[in-house]
Order: structure tokens, then sequence, then C-alpha cells
């Protein structure tokens, strides 16, 4: 028993909430309706008798349960489509299972957490809109079959025909389209750069952007002069259009020059393939086009809606916490750095409550929001949140526990997926360390080698939900009682 296993059932109800408020069947239901021939998307207003097809493309992991519930809405009125979805993401539970734990001492399979198909679609939709899955976080062949798929659907577009394109997290990696000239290889090399790098979202979709065809307003460049209207699930910090699934229907504010500036800043310039590294240059030298810009005449036609984000998981799993009996606080949306520095001032926060050197008093709950980064080092396992995690077990193990306070710090990520991983996050208390110890684990060693996995697989602080269908960010959560 731990120090703080009475704080682990409350954890377990109180993310629950946090994914359930963010189903996207959900969200496409709230801000999609249709009343006779008037399809309302958000506030734009289309009449179906001026439309003769509606096209529907996409990708990201929440892409089932979107195209799910657009079918359940326009059913035949939908022409063809195509989504990119991620392995493992064609039939998402509408209520997540999580848990804590151990996958080997607490087996949680797809069978377990995922319906065997998404009933509606396979009944009624399917074959309206194909579900290709592809890879991520490297994109791979099967992307790109898909991203070629919807490209020669989206060159039939005429100026009659409405596209609704869906967009959630992972978009950008499960829509590989890489510049002609460029391998796939070649594109899964900087990929892996990328995402080692230490760079934010932002910064690896400036890049990214650059280097595809679709990214970066390309998409809705060519889908003009159709009318087009995306809906979005925002997984990136601040909900910013250009940069979530990195933009295929915004305007692009970045240039090539940004690019080129964003490889020297994270000292991958020289590892850049050779031929993707030559179409940045000739892009900022003004010979290669350059993506569609803020003011470009396409966007007119253009309606993006932000249908949910990070903020609603954390107000929800607020108010599930007050429910349990906990001062419930929303600190922020804009969590972001390095994962093991976030790490420790997460847990300097929750010491300072426990020692009454806060303005807050337990029992509470503060709840925040974001995504963090790690920059590579080590050939360990982990991902951010497992790595943040662990950093906050270090510090919670030197700041003197005291003896009637439980402490627990997670950290979760949202798609229910951390990284290179099966699981969707780690946890933190105030024992976490002394309990390796006794195993015989070194904690500094395991972070030093970005080996957070093993180490809080070993301690069953794994935080495990098999595919959630969703991807909102990460919400971190100190709970102190």
């Amino acid at each position: 028993m731990t120090h703080s296993a009475g704080l682990r059932e409350p954890l377990v109800q109180i993310m629950g909430a946090a994914l359930r408020a963010v189903d996207p069947a959900a969200a496409v239901r709230r801000a999609v309706s249709l009343e006779g021939d008037t399809l309302r998307v958000g506030t734009a207003v289309y009449c179906l008798p001026e439309i003769d097809r509606v096209l529907v493309v996409g990708a990201g992991k929440a892409g089932a349960p979107m195209s799910a519930a657009l079918c359940e809405i326009l059913g035949d009125r939908i022409s063809a489509g195509i989504v990119n979805v991620k392995y493992g993401h064609t039939a998402p539970a509408a209520n997540p299972v999580v848990a804590l734990g151990s996958p080997a001492a607490l087996p949680l399979t797809p069978a377990q957490t995922l319906t065997p198909a998404l009933s509606l679609w396979e009944r009624e939709k399917k074959g309206r809109i194909e579900l290709i899955e592809a890879g991520h976080p490297v994109p791979d062949a099967a992307g790109m079959v898909g991203a070629e798929g919807i490209a020669a659907l989206l060159q039939t577009a005429g100026e009659r025909d409405l596209v609704i394109v869906l967009l959630s997290g992972g978009g950008s990696a499960l829509l590989p389209s890489p510049v002609k000239g460029v391998t796939l290889d070649e594109y899964q090399v900087l990929n892996g750069l990328l995402l080692r790098s230490g760079a934010d979202i932002t910064e690896i979709n400036t890049v990214r952007k650059h280097c595809s065809q679709l990214q970066g307003g390309q998409m809705a460049r060519l889908a003009a002069p159709a009318r087009q209207v995306a809906l979005i699930l925002s997984d990136v910090v601040g909900s910013p259009l250009d940069v979530i699934a990195s933009g295929p229907t915004v305007a692009d504010p970045t240039t090539y020059a940004d690019a080129l500036a964003m490889l020297d800043r994270f000292e991958v310039t020289d590892q850049t393939p050779p031929a993707l590294l030559a179409h940045l240059r000739r892009g900022a030298a003004g010979q290669a086009t350059e993506t569609p810009k803020p003011g470009d005449p396409i966007f007119e036609r253009v309606a993006n809606v932000v249908i949910g984000d990070n903020a609603s998981a954390c107000r929800a799993a607020v108010a599930e916490a007050e429910a349990l009996g906990f001062e419930g606080v929303f600190l922020t949306t804009f969590c972001r750095g390095e994962a093991r520095e976030v790490g420790k001032v997460v847990a300097g926060l929750a010491l300072g409550i426990a020692h009454e050197q806060s303005g807050w008093r337990p029992p509470i709950c503060l709840v925040m929001g974001g995504e963090t980064t790690v920059t590579v080092r080590g050939g360990g396992l982990g991902g951010r949140n497992q790595e943040l995690a662990l950093s906050a077990a270090l510090t919670l193990d030197a700041g003197q526990a005291l003896p009637d306070v439980e402490i627990m710090v997670a950290s979760l990520a949202t798609d229910g997926t951390d990284g290179p991983t099966d699981a969707a996050g780690g946890v933190a208390t105030s024992d976490s360390i002394a309990h390796g110890r006794a195993l015989g684990l070194d904690a500094y060693a395991a972070l030093a080698a970005n080996d957070s996995l093993p180490y809080l697989d070993a301690l069953g602080d794994l935080i495990l939900t098999g595919p959630t269908g969703t991807n909102v960010n990460d919400v971190l959560f100190v709970l102190v009682r």
C-alpha cells in the first residue's frame, strides 16, 4: 500500500470525467445540425439544394467517432469521403476505461477497452466515408495512400460542392504528402528528428507545412473553389488554427525561412535529408511556391470551427473533483516546457500546499492542461507524461513527506498514447522513489536515459486507457489530501 493509495480511485474518476467531456462524436453533434434542407456547422449555414455533393476528408486520432457522428447527421447526403486515422483507432469506446497499474498486472487490451466496431458505421454507413488506418507519430505508406486519395477526391470538387474536413490530434503525421522529389523515407527521417529535438508542436509544424503538399492551407487551395468547413478538435495549446494538424484549411503565416530557422535552432540542419533541405532552401530563395498566406482569396469560402479543446477537459475534471469533496482549481491550458522541468514545478505546487506554504489548503485538486516536450538524449522508453511524472516523483521524494498528508501528481495524454508507448501517462506520490529503491531501481538513471516507462511500470504507476478516440493535449493533476 503506497502512501497515497487512497487518492488513486478519486484520480481515476477525475480523469474519466475529463475524457468524457471531450468525446469527439458528442462534439460533432453539438456543432452540426440538419433541419430540413438547412445544414448548420457552427455559425456557417448551407442550403443543401444549392450543393451538388458533400465530400468528407480528414485526418486525426478522433477521425472515426467524428466520421460516425457526421454520418448519423447527414446520412446518404454524403457523396464520398476518406479520413486517415491511427492504427487501432477505428472503433474507440464511447466511455474510455481509465486504470492505474502495470500492463502486466492489469492487462488492458483493445478487446477490453474498445467496442468491436462503431455499430452505426458498420450497419448503415460503411462505404460513405472510408477510414484508412495509418502510422503515428511517424508517418507511413498507408498514410500516404490515404493522403493521395484525399488529394484526388479534392481535385474533383467544384464550386457547387461542400467539403467537410475533420481534423484532430495527430493529423500532421496522419496526412503525409511530401513535396515532389522527397521520398517517404526522407520525410520519416525529418519527422523523427523533429520529434526528438525538444521542439514544440508549433515549431515542428512550421517545418512540416513547408515539406507537405496538403498542409499549411494547401488542402484548401486544392479544394477551391468548393465551399469548405473544417471541424477541429484541438490538440494544440491555445488552439491556433494554423498549427492544429499543420493547418491544412488555414492561411499559413510562416515561411520557408522560418522552417530553416527552426532546423538551425534545434541543431538538426546537418541531419536533415539533403532533398528536404534543398527544397526548403529553394523555397527561401523564392524558387518554390509558398504556402497560401492570410488574405488569400481561397479562404473566402472556408470556415474553421473548433468543436473541442483542452479547457473543456480541464473544466470537467474540476467539476468531478468538487463532486468528490476536493476544492477544484483550473489553473491554465498553457502548461509547456521540458517535461522534467515542468514535473519539478508541479511537484513543488503540491509540496507548498502540503507544508502550508501556499494560499490553498487540502483537500484540493489542481488541474492544468497543455503539452510538454522531451529532448531525447537516452535510448530508453517513455513519453512526455511519464517523464514528467518520474521527475515529479524525485522532487516529492526530496520534499519531506508529512505522515498525515497524501499527495499525488499525475499527467495524462488524452489520446491514451504517451509518446511511442501503450501507456497514457504516469503518476507520482511522495513514496514512489522509496518504493523504487526497495525494488532496486535507480530513478535518476532512468530519467537520464529517458526510460520512465519501465520504472513506472515496476511501481504500478502507469495510467492506462487504451485508445480513447479523442485528443486534446495533456491534462495534469495535483491532488493533496
